[in-house]
């Protein structure tokens, strides 16, 4: 009977490694995920988020956890750096309301909660390639003709 209760346990323990394994080995299927909320998200927040905070905002990217229950949503404004504090304030504050009209339209058994982030890539690459270009022209003409 003892030796019957340890492979009990031993089998329930190997049935929930393989569920972690499982969710783990599936990236794939996150993305996906990730992409048909960015979708969905962008409709909705253009046609159905009223709040004068948000104004004008993309969506860049949606990272999901692997247990579903969080969604980092990415997104940039065109105006500065206040610009974006507010808009991410009217996201959070519109947060509820996205997450059960993508419960409508999604076909999960969680919808994840949402936690809008300001991406700051596009800036940062903007800089840099300024940053580049600057280079580029203060570079000496008499290297050029030196190479060629």
């Amino acid at each position: 009977m003892r030796q019957d209760v340890g492979n009990r346990i031993g089998a329930r323990s190997w049935l929930e490694f393989s569920s972690i394994q499982r969710m783990a080995k599936n990236p794939s299927r996150l993305g996906r995920i990730g992409d048909q909320i960015q979708k969905d998200l962008a409709e909705l927040i253009r046609t159905e988020v009223k709040d004068p905070r948000v104004g004008m905002i993309t969506l860049t990217g949606v990272e999901i956890s692997s247990d579903h229950h969080h969604a980092k949503v990415f997104f940039t404004t065109l105006g500065g750096p206040e610009s974006a504090a507010r808009a991410a304030e009217g996201l959070q504050h519109a947060s509820g309301f996205l997450r059960s009209q993508l419960a409508k339209g999604l076909k999960l058994r969680i919808v994840p909660e949402l936690h809008f982030i300001y991406d700051e890539s596009v800036e940062r690459g903007i800089r840099l390639s300024r940053l580049i270009d600057d280079a580029i022209a203060s570079q000496p003409e008499d290297v050029d003709d030196e190479k060629t």
